[in-house]
């Protein structure tokens, strides 16, 4: 089985209560992903999930660092800025390690790497995520764009199989309708083996001695709506698609 190391999928709200003349704060942390953890633990992996707010100090500042941890890697939700900017580097000017140029060297060498989709993955809401002007950006099996690549699907739009794959075979043809994604365009090479809305949701890829995936919607709400995380098929696709990035046999 594979150590799975997945890297942001946790957030802060911060609230204001306003009641008439008076109004008071509150905050909140949310560690996302349960699913996909619980998923990814029952098929045997070992899974370390390192919220947003300590990749700058948890995660390893190079790829032999990643790899000593991780067989897979899983970006989720969290943009590129996370990991350019350090506060060493933002606070106090200092030179550090680029953690995106970091994990490209990581795929490189053998490692394996899921993208998964959401408002700070890709390019993400208004471009912030800013993946696709990273060194990481050339790993992954699809081409991310310059602008805000939201598709936001409140009507629901159910995935589509595509190209035959170890990963998707066996799988029901109808999957759950999912509420958006980030649109990407598959790399030459790369294989989309399913669609959304007429989009590429998941799609794989060689990268030097490594492997790479994108799946293009989230792996949790808001896009991932509660039938599609209780779909018999969603523990057997990201299994599946965490073995074939480490290069384990898929039965």
């Amino acid at each position: 089985m594979s150590r799975v190391l997945l890297l942001g999928e946790s957030w802060f709200v911060y609230s204001v209560h306003q009641k008439g003349f008076d109004s008071f704060h509150t905050s909140e942390f949310t560690l996302g992903g349960q699913e996909f953890v619980a998923a990814l633990r029952s098929a045997g992996h070992e899974v370390t999930h390192i919220p947003a707010h300590e990749i700058s100090t948890r995660v390893p500042a190079d790829a032999e660092g990643i790899a000593a941890i991780a067989d897979v890697v899983v970006i989720s939700d969290v943009g590129a800025n996370t990991f350019q900017l350090p506060p060493a580097t933002f606070t106090r000017s200092e030179t550090q390690p680029d953690r995106t140029e970091s994990l490209r060297e990581f795929v490189q060498l053998g490692g394996g790497l899921l993208m998964v989709g959401g408002y700070l993955t890709f390019s993400g809401i208004d471009a912030k995520a800013r993946w696709g002007r990273t060194p990481l950006a050339e790993a992954l099996p699809v081409e991310i764009l310059d602008r805000d690549d939201r598709v936001e699907l409140p009507a629901g739009a159910a995935p589509q199989l595509g190209y035959g794959h170890p990963i998707t075979h066996g799988l029901d043809e109808q999957w759950p309708e999912l509420l958006g994604l980030n649109e990407v365009t598959t790399r030459p090479g790369a294989a989309t083996l399913a669609s959304c809305a007429g989009h590429p949701l998941l799609a794989v890829g060689g990268y030097g001695a490594g492997r790479s995936a994108a799946f293009t919607s989230d792996l949790a709400p808001h896009w991932a709506p509660p039938a599609f995380l209780s779909w018999a098929g969603y523990a057997p696709l990201f299994d599946r698609t965490i073995r074939w990035l480490a290069g384990e046999e898929i039965e």
